[in-house]
């Protein structure tokens, strides 16, 4: 192990040694671009200038002879003259063909009584710099840029590796929560890092790779290291987008460079997160498609060679396993693939305990209810949540972490930002307060629809208002009759506008569009339509389509439509029937703004 640690630090020494030469190669071809655009700017200026103030050679002589020339300056060794005519401020160059025998006329002119000035200075060494600066310039730009190639073919070695000595993060799992089940998968993988020949002799093949996906944020790297803590090997890690560059053949080259890291370090993992980044199917396209090909080829070539003898396991991740080649999904290569799911009531409030250890939380702040109104969110969020309530108390100066912060910072992470200070005209306020009303009353007569938690018309985010309802139940499954209650109840607000105002607004504008996507799905992917049957049109290509009949895609929007105009329809009715409570709930949003759990059922309960 100490042998192993000391060659870690010798190749994090090189990689750090690496990186820096071809940072100094970069601002050093930098530097020489720069220089370059600079000078082609002065000498394209120059050259412009020039080309205004030149005399012709046969100009000069009459000029002379007519004797308008005060001054003429010359240079040793140049064949450019420097000119001064009388009653002229600007001074013109003139290009002389014979010096000497320009000179010798000068002189005979002069000695005619013409009153011209002849300089003649030592050719000057930094005249002359510029142009040989330019003329190897190109040259410059060229080695520096081959040098950096070079260095850039040498970053195939790229990977973060941490051993059990220095893992930035010593993740264990029990530092993973709300995955149970999937941990119990995963514990084998650890037995076989630990003990592969155990296996081998009962003829156990060692799995070459799991594949873990699922939302972002649900876990997956954080797993894969635990993976890595547990069984106290290397983890290498390393992104998928690393491997992609705009060099062709770079990407095949860090595949295979990563894995012969990996054959050294062995017993060890490899971990390549957003894997779909080189991992999507193959395509016959060129520039970068071919690129992406080959890097894919060259990772499907390094997992058929691990041998017996290396015990090596890949772990990848991705939130999108649709866009995965199949050739990676088969057995020998990714040999399991686990599904990293949103947390369960139970994994949100071991989720909330772990991450609420180190923050000091008021005796009123109830995890069990904060976890039951999270129905949904990632661990990732749930911890964010924490950390904006942490936010909210200081910028508050409280003491402790009080219930109504992680309240607001749940508002924060999901609605937005509060503005109590935007100004708004009592007509816009008017119609908020119904809009949101006619949302809250709607759902309250609706019995798949929860309870409402909260409706204000203080703006938060791109919202004029919102309503807030409690997720206390996980919901794997939703029924047609829940979707079309949910359509009347998006469709409330814009129902209170027309039935209140006689008139619309474009406030209703995300609930039309999360209205007609519920719609669609309804009909295109969960076969709800009584006319069309259970059939799944979505994603379809047109060939597809034609086989399901003429005029298909009129009949699915005709069906859209109906489940759309259906809805809003049973939202006004809802709403006449209960015009005195809506009425109510707008009056109480108007003096008070806000309106929570209790002061809502409080108006329905009074008759």
């Amino acid at each position: 192990m100490n042998k192993n640690k000391k060659n870690n630090k010798d190749k994090d020494k090189n990689q750090k040694e690496q990186n820096r030469k071809l940072l100094l190669s970069l601002v050093g071809l930098m530097v020489l671009i720069a220089i370059l655009i600079v000078g082609i700017v002065i000498y394209n200026t120059k050259s412009v200038k020039e080309e205004e103030n030149t005399l012709a050679y046969t100009d000069l002589i009459k000029e002379i002879s007519y004797g308008n020339i005060e001054k003429v300056e010359l240079t040793t060794g140049s064949k450019n003259a420097k000119v001064n005519l009388r009653n002229e401020e600007e001074e013109k160059t003139a290009l002389i063909p014979d010096t000497e025998a320009f000179i010798t006329l000068i002189q005979e002119k002069v000695a005619e009584g013409n009153e011209i000035e002849l300089i003649q200075k030592p050719q000057s060494f930094i005249a002359q710099l510029p142009s040989t600066l330019f003329s190897i310039l190109p040259t410059l730009i060229m080695v520096a840029l081959f040098i950096m190639i070079f260095k850039m073919q040498g970053l195939g070695e790229k990977g973060k590796v941490y051993d059990e000595t220095e893992r930035k993060t010593k993740v264990r799992f029990d530092d993973v929560a709300g995955l149970e089940e999937e941990k119990e998968e995963l514990i084998e993988i650890v037995d076989f890092l630990k003990r592969p020949e155990k296996y081998t002799r009962m003829g156990a093949r060692v799995p070459k790779g799991v594949l873990l996906y699922g939302k972002p944020g649900t876990g997956k790297t954080l797993i894969a290291k635990a993976i890595a803590g547990e069984a106290d090997v290397p983890f290498i890690s390393m992104s998928g987008s690393e491997f992609i560059e705009m060099f062709a053949g770079l990407g095949a080259s860090r595949v295979r460079k990563l894995f012969e890291k990996a054959r050294k370090l062995a017993p060890c993992i490899v971990f390549i997160d957003e894997i779909d980044a080189i991992g999507s199917r193959r395509s016959s396209n060129s520039g970068a498609e071919t690129e992406n090909n080959q890097t894919l080829n060259q990772l499907l070539v390094e997992m058929d060679g691990f041998g017996s003898e290396e015990t090596i396991i890949v772990l990848a991740a991705t939130n999108r396993p649709e866009m995965l080649d199949k050739a990676l999904l088969r057995p020998g290569r990714f040999d399991r693939q686990i599904t990293i799911p949103t947390p369960d009531l139970k994994g949100r409030l071991e989720i909330l305990k772990i991450h609420s250890k180190d923050k000091k939380l008021s005796d009123d702040v109830n995890l069990e209810s904060i976890a039951e109104d999270t129905a949904g969110f990632t661990g990732a969020e749930l911890e964010n949540i924490l950390n904006e309530a942490a936010i909210v108390a200081t910028k508050a100066k409280h003491e402790e972490i009080e219930n109504d912060d992680i309240e607001e910072a749940v508002k924060k992470v999901t609605v937005g930002l509060e503005k109590r200070e935007r100004v708004i005209s009592d007509k816009d306020k008017r119609l908020t307060a119904y809009h949101e009303a006619g949302h809250a009353v709607v759902s309250r007569y609706l019995p798949t629809q929860t309870n409402v938690k909260e409706v204000s018309i203080i703006p938060r985010g791109v919202a004029g208002g919102y309503t807030m309802y409690k997720s206390n139940e996980d919901k794997y499954y939703i029924s047609k009759t829940e979707m079309q209650e949910k359509l009347i109840a998006l469709l409330g607000g814009r129902a209170a506008e027309r039935l209140v105002l006689d008139d619309i607004s474009t406030g209703a504008s995300n609930d039309i569009e999360v209205a007609t996507q519920i719609a669609r799905d309804m009909v295109t992917k969960y076969g709800m339509s009584d006319t069309l049957g259970p059939i799944d049109f979505q994603g379809k290509e047109p060939y597809e389509m034609q086989m399901f009949g003429e005029n298909i895609g009129d009949k699915i929007g005709e069906e859209v439509k109906t489940l759309i105009d259906t809805a809003y329809n049973d939202a006004i009715i809802l709403l006449k029937e209960h015009r005195d409570k809506l009425d109510k709930i707008a009056e109480t949003l108007l003096q008070k703004e806000k309106i929570n759990e209790q002061e809502f059922n409080q108006i329905f309960e009074q008759e």
